[in-house]
């Protein structure tokens, strides 16, 4: 695990502005430091130790020096390609997994990423060809950002922050990126924050030779091969691919832990763990003087969790979180999380991830991604068979799953009445347009494209939506761009890797052949995942519905964090005097606040962390003022 940093450029880069790059994500690598410098590419990484410890460096070269590689991840098969690799001649310096990336790409070319079953950013030389390769893993776990240089070339980074502190092009801020963010509390890849990076979108490589740069998409070199109309078949093959995953992804020469709540996603992982390691640690985090809201329900799973730990045997830890302690937690989080993200959640991943880290625990398995890929999430089970795209009098009311004034039935009922792609908004996201319309400067953000729409353009289609779409949509949106982003920066913030089983290439190809029926049956989801590993959960665990981990953040902040609101929509906040926010906002987030009709809270928190965030940047012109 390590961040990469680097430019390819006509002309040549110095070191001291690779060293910058990666000294400001220092976090995702405080072991050692490796560069490749030629005349026209300047290349670092920073690494953190997980596997082959004392021999791992990097750059990795083959047999010749005529294939260079820098990477940043994870490769799970390595063991499996490093055997067929020797096979036809190859040697090795290390047991590193990376170092089988530059043999894997004398044999296969350009499409040695197919073979690939890991999470990854690689940056590849091929001297020969005088060309350069940057490469993302298909799942989308780890980044990889860049942008275009006047002169042709390329500067990238794991992180934005990375290519800020080269300081070698000029940024502005995304105002489409900036209005997107309240409705999903993140911003939607492939854009980010500024217009002038973007990131690479995951299962996807690009290809720089002679400074034209090509992008191309890839899938994985394996498929499943079974009969899916036989209902047993689906069951015995999403047992096997997910003990797979989980084995490979245990492979590690530093202590393993995991994330446990007690629900069915993650006490799988730890079971499939614990009898792999032997020895596991799991973490929870707790909130035990919290009571249970209107939309999340009981907040505290800890007392679940430890009868499982004990259950099967790991070394457990609880966290106790608290409003102090997340408020502690937020500075880091404006600053691992590179660009605007307001998923309070993550403050609890944070909190977990430091623990383990105390506990040198520098490897944490997640049950992420079983819900989007085996149908968990309760709503669903509430999809209509079919949903129009399109219509000349859609239906303008705002009701959402989190229009706490309507019975559950109301607003299914309502939220069923929704075009598809407002559907998806209802049932999952947060702020509508009329929302945003009421705090922000309408001026400022004029022009632009409805939020909820951003995601649907990618599934540009004439005909009605069925319910698999919108599961499907889920899967291209909010897993990689929330559930994996999450993980990934949280558990970095501080040198600990995250690594979800749930998301490997093998499976990702297996849930790309179920149909509804073979996730969601009698109002319960993930039938097919529950039924798989029946025989080895207790019966509490396989029947109990689906419950996520969420921060009190509407009690929050109408108590002890109602000086962030304050401090956010003040006549000298950084939204205000950017123009972002006009002057009745303040009254307005306070009405919001106290409605009683609708939980606001998560979409008051993201114009916090916009603001903070915002606060936090060196001072950059931006075309519509300068943020100091």
């Amino acid at each position: 695990m390590c961040g990469i940093a680097g430019v390819i450029s006509k002309y040549p880069i110095e070191e001291e502005a690779v060293g910058k790059m990666l000294f400001s994500m220092r976090h995702r690598g405080p072991d050692d430091t490796g560069y490749f410098l030629t005349k026209n590419a300047s290349v670092g990484m920073c690494r953190l130790s997980i596997n082959d410890v004392e021999n791992g460096r990097q750059p990795f070269c083959n047999e010749t020096g005529s294939v260079t590689v820098l990477y940043n991840g994870e490769i799970y098969n390595a063991p499996k390609l490093r055997k067929i690799l020797r096979e036809k001649g190859h040697s090795f310096g290390s047991r590193c997994d990376g170092e089988v990336i530059a043999h894997l790409y004398e044999e296969k070319g350009e499409n040695f990423v197919s073979w690939l079953d890991g999470m990854f950013a690689i940056f590849l030389y091929d001297r020969t060809e005088n060309k350069f390769i940057l490469a993302r893993d298909i799942p989308g776990e780890k980044p990889l950002y860049y942008g275009r240089l006047p002169c042709g070339g390329i500067v990238f980074a794991s992180e934005i922050k990375a290519i800020r502190a080269a300081g070698i092009i000029n940024l502005s801020l995304n105002r489409q990126a900036i209005w997107d963010m309240p409705t999903f509390l993140w911003v939607p890849e492939p854009e980010t924050i500024f217009n002038e990076i973007r990131a690479l979108p995951r299962s996807t490589y690009i290809v720089i030779c002679r400074y034209s740069i090509t992008e191309k998409s890839y899938r994985f070199a394996h498929r499943p091969s079974i009969d899916y109309s036989n209902e047993k078949d689906i069951i015995e093959l999403t047992r096997s691919l997910v003990e797979d995953s989980v084995r490979l992804r245990v492979l590690s020469d530093v202590p393993v832990g995991a994330f446990l709540s007690g629900g069915i996603d993650s006490s799988i992982i730890c079971t499939l763990a614990a009898q792999e390691l032997g020895e596991l640690h799991t973490f929870t985090a707790s909130l035990e003087n919290e009571e249970s809201n209107p939309y999340y329900g009981h907040l505290d799973e800890s007392p679940l969790a430890e009868r499982y730990a004990a259950t099967i045997g790991s070394k457990h830890h609880k966290v106790r979180l608290s409003e102090k302690s997340c408020r502690q937690l937020l500075d880091k989080l404006i600053y691992c999380a590179d660009q605007p993200f307001a998923v309070s959640s993550g403050l609890g991943v944070m909190a977990i991830a430091q623990e383990a880290k105390d506990h040198d625990v520098r490897v944490l398995l997640t049950g992420d991604g079983a819900d989007e890929l085996f149908g968990g999430y309760s709503w669903y089970q509430h999809l209509p068979p079919s949903a129009a795209v399109h219509s000349e009098n859609p239906a303008t009311h705002d009701i959402s799953a989190r229009t706490i004034s309507l019975s559950k039935k109301e607003r299914r009922s309502a939220i069923r009445r929704h075009l598809a792609p407002k559907q998806a908004w209802a049932w999952h996201y947060y702020a509508s347009e009329e929302d945003k319309r009421s705090l922000f400067n309408e001026e400022y953000f004029s022009g632009l494209i409805e939020s909820s729409l951003r995601i649907f353009e990618r599934y540009k289609k004439d005909r009605e939506w069925n319910r698999m779409d919108f599961i499907v949509q889920d899967r291209e949106c909010y897993l990689p761009f929330e559930m994996l982003r999450k993980i990934d920066q949280m558990t970095m913030a501080f040198s600990v890797e995250g690594r979800s089983p749930f998301v490997s290439p093998l499976i990702l190809s297996h849930v790309e052949n179920l149909q509804y029926t073979d996730l969601i049956k009698k109002d319960m989801g993930k039938v097919c995942l529950r039924e798989a590993f029946a025989d080895i959960l207790p019966r509490q665990i396989i029947k109990r519905p689906k419950h996520g981990f969420n921060i009190p953040i509407d009690k929050w902040l109408k108590a002890e964090w109602g000086f962030l609101l304050e401090r956010t929509f003040c006549r000298g906040s950084a939204l205000y005097e950017l123009g972002i926010i006009h002057q009745e906002s303040a009254e307005e987030a306070l009405r919001m606040l106290h409605s009683t009709t609708c939980l606001y809270g998560d979409v008051l928190f993201c114009y916090i962390i916009l603001n903070l965030w915002l606060e936090e940047l060196p001072k950059i012109s931006l075309g519509q003022g300068v943020i100091r």
